[in-house]
């Protein structure tokens, strides 16, 4: 019998024998069949608690074999098949266990993934860059360059380093924000004062391309942080800008009730893919109308920004035409 390496199960063979031959002893001290029905006695109840107890360490290395197997991904808990509570109770507990530990090691795997894919698009964006600049470096090395030639070179230079220290500077960010390492401000911050300062680095370029930023605010206000969420905004704005055609308007009005804070950001442009509208605040993700200098991160960082401080953004196109960016902060949690 497997049960008897077991030390507990010795102990209790060897207690309940020594009290049966107890009883059997005063027992046949009062008489044979006195004697001899402690005996029988002593030796039902020892068959029925060896009985029990066998089944429920049976029970309980069955349950350890299952956890064995779990533990080499073999198969799945079954708590259905044990009928005694305590047991049943154990196994309920393993199974909430082994589930939490599952559903662990299904995140930690898609977060491997997620950071392999995200390592290979940030190589991917930086390696264009960098290739232009160690091509520009090399033309500006000759000696018969013009003057001409090498301030174009230069400013190409100056152009890709902006470039690629934006694509890493923003890259930090949102790794920051992924982390959950970044604390956001809880501040009433007024809508014109957000606007105005997302749109002040795109004000030049703007005035380039002749285009009009319209603000039709008056006195809104939401609760958040007013650098990030400019940035956020300014991303949003700077796409408008660059899909609105010279000499267009792009219209930034808001709303403030009782629930939320609404910023709705409209240009004149050509509007949205609708295969792009579902994907356009993805990680990385490029529209079939983005120029070649797209990235495909400024929308997916003012979506994280904007959820960050209890808030939505949307894109759509409306019926005018255009496109349009609706940014909701609402008043209390959602």
């Amino acid at each position: 019998m497997r049960e008897l390496r077991n030390r507990e199960y010795r102990l209790e063979w060897i207690a309940y024998g020594a009290v049966a031959a107890v009883f059997a002893v005063i027992g046949f001290a009062k008489g044979p069949v006195c004697g001899l029905l402690f005996l029988l006695c002593g030796g039902a109840f020892m068959g029925l608690h060896f009985t029990f107890t066998r089944r429920r360490y049976r029970a309980i290395a069955e349950l350890s074999r299952d956890m064995e197997r779990i533990l080499h991904g073999q198969e799945a808990l079954r708590i259905d098949e044990n009928d005694e509570g305590e047991l049943s109770i154990l196994r309920s507990e393993v199974q909430k266990m082994t589930v939490r530990l599952k559903e662990s090691a299904d995140a930690l795997l898609a977060d491997k993934l997620y950071l392999t894919r995200a390592m290979e698009d940030i190589f991917h964006q930086l390696r264009t860059p960098l290739t232009a600049m160690n091509l520009e470096v090399s033309l500006l090395g000759g000696e018969d360059l013009s003057c001409q030639r090498r301030l174009q070179l230069t400013r190409e230079l100056k152009k890709q380093l902006e470039h690629t220290g934006w694509l890493v500077e923003t890259l930090l960010k949102m790794s920051q924000l992924d982390a959950g390492t970044v604390t956001l401000r809880s501040d009433s911050v007024s809508i014109r004062e957000l606007v105005e300062k997302a749109a002040q680095p795109l004000r030049i370029p703007m005035e380039l391309r002749g285009q009009e930023l319209r603000i039709n605010i008056r006195e809104e206000t939401f609760t958040g942080d007013l650098a990030w969420t400019a940035e956020a905004l300014s991303n949003v704005l700077k796409n408008c800008m660059e899909h609105t055609p010279e000499g267009g308007t792009i219209t930034v009005a808001a709303e403030e009730t009782p629930v939320y804070t609404r910023i709705v950001v409209q240009d004149t442009g050509p509007g949205f893919h609708p295969e792009d509208i579902p994907h356009i605040f993805e990680r990385f993700y490029k529209g079939k109308d983005a120029g070649s200098g797209s990235i495909g991160i400024g929308l997916a960082m003012s979506r994280m920004v904007i959820a960050a401080e209890n808030g939505t953004i949307a894109a759509d196109n409306p019926t005018g035409g255009g496109a349009r960016f609706t940014i909701r902060f609402y008043k209390s949690v959602i």
